[in-house]
């Protein structure tokens, strides 16, 4: 069964009952087309009405929508003869990040993103998207390599944040991280990170530093999850409601903040209700980007990303 969100219910079940009418009455045999049409104008309002006005909390909760587009779905639609380069060289390959060469637009690019799985056998095989050290170490390999064939770097953060585990910290997890982060404020090409779920902690800082930082309309970024948050503030993880609007965690928050450039819109009712149509979203703010650091000096660019970081948190 797909996943309910708790203020979606009202609309869950009108759809249903919408369902159910459609499905008895064909070919309008009980003359139902009327009222049909009038409870889904409702939907539409509700949909409009709820969406239009969804808490910090709310938004946490549709950014982790089991039915929210991942990586694989951005790379089957927007990257053409995508081919995955696996293992970070050192220790082993991680399936919470997965990598490679394709092209976007017919020009070749490397894109590197966040997998959190779809169902109970993939979200295993891709931990949920913690990723682990030798996931991280892969995404500096990969940029380097992007580098070395001066190819964009497209990065796509969907992630709790890293994994947390024993087994990583021996690993040397935060090393990892920082490796990751030097590696995207040293490569001399283009780097694109567009926030389309969960950016959470370390795991999505490590690849969302970047020349151009987009999110989804009801995509979150923060530096820990609302329910950490309240078990450390609070020792209750009941107030994560709280904690949400605190961390000013949505994309608003931070387009106002200046963490972020750019929000790109969702239809109403969000991205797990849109698929096709927020993929297309942003393919279209990705090439626009893109288009704007055609030709730019490789030393430019860097200078440019680099007092871009340094001037987070001034003059706001």
């Amino acid at each position: 069964m797909s996943q309910v969100l708790e203020f979606e219910q009202p609309i869950i079940t009108l759809e249903e009952k919408i369902a159910e009418l459609k499905r008895i009455s064909s070919a309008d045999e009980y003359g139902l087309t009327s009222e049909l049409s009038g409870m889904e104008k409702k939907v539409e309002k509700l949909l409009h009405k709820t969406y239009s006005s969804l808490t910090p909390w709310q938004k946490v909760q549709v950014a982790r929508h089991e039915k929210r587009p991942q990586f694989l779905d951005y790379t089957e639609a927007l990257i053409q003869d995508f081919t995955p380069l696996a293992g970070d060289r050192k220790f082993a390959e991680d399936a919470a990040i997965i990598g490679g060469i394709g092209r976007f637009d017919g020009k070749p690019v490397m894109a590197i993103g966040h997998q959190k799985g779809t169902d109970t056998t993939s979200r295993l095989k891709h931990n949920f998207g913690y990723a682990k050290p030798e996931g991280y170490r892969k995404v500096s390999r990969l940029m380097e390599l992007a580098e070395q064939f001066s190819l964009p770097i497209l990065m796509f953060v969907n992630t709790p944040g890293a994994y947390p585990g024993i087994d990583a910290e021996e690993r040397g997890q935060s090393e990892a991280l920082a490796r990751s982060i030097e590696s995207c404020l040293k490569v001399k090409t283009p780097v694109i990170s567009t926030i389309i779920g969960e950016g959470g902690s370390g795991g999505a800082i490590a690849m969302a530093v970047a020349d151009t930082i987009m999110m989804l309309e009801h995509s979150i970024y923060s530096v820990i999850t609302p329910e950490g948050c309240a078990s450390i503030l609070w020792k209750n993880p009941d107030k994560k409601e709280a904690a949400a609007e605190a961390l000013k965690l949505t994309a608003q928050d931070l387009l106002q903040l200046k963490i972020i450039d750019h929000i790109i819109p969702e239809a109403i009712g969000g991205a797990h209700r849109h698929k096709a149509d927020t993929i297309q979203n942003v393919g279209k703010s990705i090439a626009q980007t893109l288009q704007s650091y055609s030709g730019m000096d490789g030393g430019i660019l860097l200078a440019k990303r680099r007092q871009k970081f340094l001037e987070i948190g001034r003059n706001i």
